[in-house]
């Protein structure tokens, strides 16, 4: 999607900063499927907002992956998942992707989602959630 001339993401990816190469990675798969992805390291300027880019992003996103981590979860990515949740329970339309990146647990409130392991698949990973971007 495109408002003006900048394209807006439909794909936030919501990670710890100890697995952001592999969010980079994920990123860079996504966009290959022709996704818009917002990923804070490429969003996120010196003397910008953090909280307000985050918020954009996720305001902008229809789908927000969640990054499992070996490192478990952190204050951000629980915000965030949190943040997605919350909207698509007041009806937005908004859809919540937990993917084990590196490993780590799914919150128990989201265990009845689907989920897809990048850890035991990469490439069949991927495919996966390209088909479930749309």
């Amino acid at each position: 999607m495109v408002v003006g001339e900048a394209p807006v993401p439909n794909v936030f990816i919501s990670h710890r900063s100890a697995d952001l190469d592999l969010a980079k990675k994920l990123a860079a798969e996504l966009a290959r499927c022709g996704n818009d992805v917002w990923l804070d390291d490429e969003h996120i300027l010196p003397g910008d907002s953090i909280v307000g880019k985050i918020e954009d992003g996720l305001m902008e996103s229809g789908y927000v992956i969640l990054c499992l981590s070996e490192h478990g979860p952190s204050e951000w990515t629980n915000r965030e998942w949190m943040s997605a949740l919350a909207r698509r329970l007041s009806g937005a339309n908004v859809k919540l992707l937990p993917v084990f990146l590196s490993g780590g647990k799914i919150p128990a409130i989201l265990a009845d989602i689907k989920t897809v392991d990048l850890t035991r698949d990469w490439d069949d990973g991927v495919a996966l959630l390209c088909k479930a971007i749309r």
